[in-house]
């Protein structure tokens, strides 16, 4: 049997008892990492309020000084190990969020997407890539997961970014990739004389 006798200082104190032997054991840890203040580097502080933040990807967190009652806000976020992007090259580097949606920015622009649908949008393919990966993808991986969203999404802004994507040549490509969206489009694509 187990019982937690006492919790002082950061100790802990368990009992352990079996038949004529009681043993005490003394273990000694951080239970909890506080936060300095921005401007008096006290670690007294109290939360004021608590709320998900990007997408219940993180908790943001009100806090007050409670040395200076001065406000500041933290993250609690959970530490991912970074996803490698492997270009067409052959070489490697980390996977850049705002990359991406610099990339989607641009096709999206002057169309139906709202600033915050762009957000929402990136970070699904975010999470897309994250979960989906083995901390290794393929550039070309990214990219057609994100033309397969657009798609279903936005056709201006899926026709914009193949353009790029796949490197079009010139109208013959164009008219190629609107004669595919011709068959899947809930609406009707204006026609091309």
């Amino acid at each position: 049997m187990i019982l937690l006798k006492s919790l002082f200082n950061k100790r802990f104190f368990f009992t352990f008892h079996n038949q004529d032997i009681t043993l005490v054991l003394e273990l000694q840890f951080t239970l909890f990492h506080y936060m300095q203040c921005p401007t008096c580097q006290n670690t007294d502080s109290r939360v004021l309020e608590s709320r998900s933040a990007d997408s219940g990807k993180s908790v943001r967190r009100r806090r007050e000084c409670l040395n200076c009652s001065f406000r500041f806000t933290t993250y609690e976020r959970v530490e991912t190990m970074p996803v490698s992007v492997i270009k067409k090259d052959g070489s490697r580097e980390l996977f850049d969020k705002q990359k991406l949606f610099t990339g989607i920015s641009r096709a999206c622009e002057k169309t139906t997407f709202t600033s915050e649908a762009i957000i929402n949008f990136v970070d699904g393919i975010e999470s897309q890539i994250i979960q989906d990966s083995n901390k290794d993808i393929k550039s070309s991986q990214i990219g057609e997961l994100i033309l397969k969203s657009l798609r279903k999404e936005n056709e201006v802004a899926y026709i914009r970014y193949a353009s790029v994507y796949r490197k079009f040549n010139g109208v013959k490509d164009f008219i190629s990739t609107l004669e595919s969206l011709k068959g899947s489009s809930k609406n009707q694509l204006a026609s091309i004389l």
